[in-house]
């Protein structure tokens, strides 16, 4: 970049004040440098091709020529779409959408004062949830492989025939010759669990390659700073160690690698010990398996005392190396699969292959053991609110419950999608896992789960119609409240319908947290009721209704030849969209909006979760916010965020040191950080942090619609926060609800409807130019103080300014600045309430 200009140096006379920047971070689906600076031709001034700042060509000298930038901004684009819509290979993220969700439980944990050993159990629990999730996509790897093709398609001659790609591996008929070398069932299933290894290796490489790619950026600070508060003392975004976690991360990824290598280690060693345990069986061979298992639980016992053994650390960047026992984890795990690969291909002559391989009742102790998890994670979260109330925590602190259900959810839909699709494929004509079908098929367990798929299916179907009906009544509430909103114009009832059904539909924002709560108690409670009907029947749906009236057999071969479909289906379904955004830039960017959501947060519970693009982009923000004002006092910078932009513009701002967070002044507009990340991680976002940050800018402004369905106020006024408020000329943060649009019907000005903004397109509307000129003209005049009273002013400092906290003033706005509640106006009449939920 540039160098500075002489004249722009601190204390140079005639400094006063000098260059201000503005860095616009876009939001969620990203957009271009030229789309965000409002020029074709762009330059990169910093970074990479996967994050990087621009400018304008003609302001890439900006240092060189400050007298041309007198009373505006130098605009900056920090672009980081590819961060997570980069190249087709980012489409295989959709597998791990499960891993994801899991990770979201740890965050979304109420806040909590001096109860330590409260939040680090609930971490705990998270982990061990993530665990079993990485476990249970292994183990239907093992099924699929193990089980459903090499055990049971090609031990049966009527489903082995079909298919020529199996014939190598088919058991001899009775009356035939012998078959080939591999038509032994132990080396059917030595060759198989190639399979469910190779799906561990790749989710092992998925998480190395991601974390060197996108997390391993170098923190602002290094340590806590000498004389500031304690850790517990600060909002946990402002510690230097947050967003960098390469500690933790490995040692997670160590564990769960060697969970899913053991996992199909215990796979082989069950399906030999029926065998050489029973009469007749080899001594030599039993006593291997029984050595081969208590390895398997021997490492079993390592992986939790891995997993549950550190959480994270936060006070200073975790990037030391583990010891050589986690370490070697993961290739002492190999060393037992590659051991028990070789114990099952032993040679077994009267071996045959009938029936299930052993170990079906592994999808049901998971599923036990997942559930016993999500409720204990209820449990506690319902604990931590009710000692520590935050105002607008979603679901009362039972959101990491909720979450984790949802995880689980999706993990089984995945798991017993690809195993249904499969058996279903490899059972020919016949109802897989029902009477005269090719092969048994898979589990009984999986076939009761995804036999409640429908009954699920109905009950969304039904919040959706209910969420419908008052959209309806709102709309009808709203129509006459929205056509009072512009006196100046005429009455419209199909324009004021369409304005106000956009605000209606954004209320659904706020209620939210209801349906989630809905679907994962539905889900708890049904997936019970699975395991239950398993281990009392041991048979699929259909059979176990047999004998049973009419209508309910009827109905159980109903919903369970549906819900096999259906979650054969949903299986297809991500593929076919996974394959398509491989091919297609568009979808890619759409499966890229769903990450820019769910991966904000470090990967601190699962690993194999996609990569954190926080850990890149908020380092990347401070930083350069840091170079900027860095010993210039006359500096001044308004970092500029939408949507999720504003989200990590908050974060990135935390990170910066007291000083130079006086130096900035933040601008937000359709911002979530309130509406969804105050009220899902209250610990993070809640009103207490958020007044925190308030206090410590500057000035902090939030543009906001009703029509917008993401963002919505602030409110860090409402928290009764203890930290030191911010002066009395910016106490409020919000200016809104906005005008949407801006304009009702046809103007001398605008001939022609202006659309409905809805979350998109605030820089046209004219309160951000007044806001962003308001908050430059605030830090000129904090840099006009800043600088040596012979340079700034030669009159000596009022008494009324005497123990002001240093960088603060009183209000010296320039003219465009506009009164922060004279600008509360909107598209409703003023004293009447707007629709439930949207600003109190």
């Amino acid at each position: 970049m540039p160098t500075d200009h002489p004249a722009n140096a601190p204390g140079a006379p005639g400094s006063a004040p000098g260059l201000a920047l503005e860095l616009l971070v876009h939001g969620v689906g990203g957009t271009t440098a030229a789309q965000m600076l409002g020029d074709p031709r762009t330059e990169r001034v910093t970074g990479d091709g996967t994050a990087a700042i621009h400018r304008r060509t003609d302001d890439t000298d900006a240092e060189q020529r400050p007298e041309d930038y007198t009373g505006r901004a130098v605009p900056e684009a920090y672009c980081w779409s590819n961060l997570t819509s980069g190249n087709g290979a980012r489409a295989l993220w959709l597998i791990l959408l499960p891993f994801m969700v899991a990770n979201l439980a740890h965050w979304t944990r109420p806040a909590s004062y001096g109860r330590a050993r409260t939040v680090r159990l609930h971490g705990l629990l998270v982990r061990l949830l993530a665990l079993s999730l990485t476990v249970l996509l292994v183990a239907a790897a093992c099924e699929v492989a193990l089980d459903l093709v090499a055990w049971q398609c090609a031990g049966a001659a009527r489903c082995a025939g079909d298919r020529s790609w199996l014939a190598f591996l088919a058991a001899p008929d009775e009356s035939a010759a012998p078959g080939s070398w591999w038509s032994r069932p132990g080396r059917r299933l030595a060759l198989a669990a190639v399979l469910p290894a190779a799906v561990t290796a790749l989710l092992w490489w998925l998480s190395h390659r991601t974390w060197s790619a996108y997390e391993s950026q170098p923190p602002l600070e290094r340590t806590v700073p000498e004389g500031a508060p304690a850790a517990e003392g600060r909002p946990p975004l402002s510690l230097p160690g947050f967003w960098y976690g390469k500690r933790l991360v490995a040692r997670l990824r160590a564990a769960h690698t060697a969970a899913g290598l053991l996992t199909v280690a215990a796979a082989l060693t069950a399906a030999t010990a029926g065998h050489d345990r029973a009469p007749g069986g080899s001594t030599p061979l039993d006593l291997t398996g029984r050595l081969l298992t208590g390895l398997v639980l021997a490492g079993a016992g390592w992986v939790l005392f891995v997993v549950c053994g550190r959480g994270r650390k936060e006070t200073a960047p975790d990037d030391g190396a583990d010891s050589l026992a986690v370490r070697g984890l993961p290739p002492a795990s190999l060393a037992v699969l590659l051991s028990a690969v070789v114990h099952t291909g032993w040679s077994r002559p009267d071996w045959t292959s009938r029936g299930t391989l052993p170990g079906d009742e592994t999808f049901s102790v998971l599923a036990v053991l997942q559930g016993t998890l999500v409720v204990a994670l209820g449990v506690l979260g319902l604990r931590l609110h009710r000692r520590t109330r935050v105002p607008r925590t979603a679901l009362r602190g039972t959101a990491s419950g909720c979450v984790a259900m949802l995880a689980c959810s999706l993990g089984g839909v995945l798991s017993g999608g690809v195993c249904q699709r499969v058996g279903d494929w490899l059972d020919g004509p016949g109802a897989s896992g029902g009477s005269g079908g090719r092969i048994p098929g898979p589990p009984a367990i999986l076939t009761w789960q995804a036999s409640v798929i429908p009954v699920l299916l109905v009950l969304v179907l039904l919040l959706a119609g209910w969420s419908a009906v008052r959209v309806w009544r709102e709309t009808r509430r709203l129509t006459d409240d929205v056509a009072a909103g512009y006196p100046e114009a005429l009455p419209d009832p199909s324009r004021s319908r369409r304005i106000a059904a956009t605000i209606a539909r954004a209320g659904l924002t706020d209620r939210a947290p209801r349906l989630v709560a809905a679907v994962a108690a539905a889900t708890l409670v049904m997936g019970a009721a699975a395991v239950l009907g398993t281990l009392l029947t041991g048979q699929v749906p259909g059979q176990a209704t047999d004998g049973a009236p009419g209508v309910v057999a009827r109905s159980a071969d109903a919903v369970q030849a549906f819900g096999s479909w259906l979650v054969g289906f949903a299986f297809v379904l991500l593929l076919a969209w996974g394959r398509r955004a491989y091919r297609d830039a568009s979808a890619r960017r759409t499966i890229g909006i769903l990450w820019d959501v769910g991966t904000f947060w470090p990967r601190c519970a699962h690993p194999f979760a996609p990569p954190c693009y926080a850990e890149r982009a908020v380092p990347d923000l401070a930083w350069r916010m840091a170079m900027w004002t860095d010993r210039r006092p006359e500096r001044r910078l308004v970092i500029s965020g939408h949507s999720q932009g504003s989200v990590l513009a908050a974060a990135a701002v935390w990170q910066l040191d007291p000083g130079t967070r006086s130096q900035v002044a933040l601008l937000t507009y359709g911002s979530p950080l309130e509406r969804l990340y105050g009220r899902w991680f209250p610990a993070y976002f809640g009103p207490h942090r958020l007044a925190a940050l308030h206090g410590d800018l500057e000035c902090w402004r939030n543009l906001w619609r009703l029509t917008d369905p993401i963002g919505g106020p602030v409110r860090p006024e409402r928290a009764g926060a203890p930290e030191p408020g911010p002066p009395e000329d910016c106490r409020g943060v919000d200016r809104g609800p906005l005008r949407d649009p801006v304009a009702y019907g046809r103007t001398r000005a605008l001939p022609l409807p202006e659309p409905i903004l809805a979350h998109g397109d605030y820089q046209a509307d004219p309160a951000f130019a007044e806001e962003r000129a308001g908050l430059l003209a605030r830090l000129a005049d904090r840099a006009r103080r800043a600088l040596p009273a012979a340079d700034a002013c030669p009159c000596p400092p009022q008494d009324q300014d005497a123990g002001r906290r240093p960088g603060r003033q009183p209000d010296r706005r320039g003219s465009g600045a506009a009164d922060p509640q004279a600008a509360q106006t909107g598209p409703l009449r003023p004293g009447r309430a707007g629709p439930r939920g949207r600003a109190g």
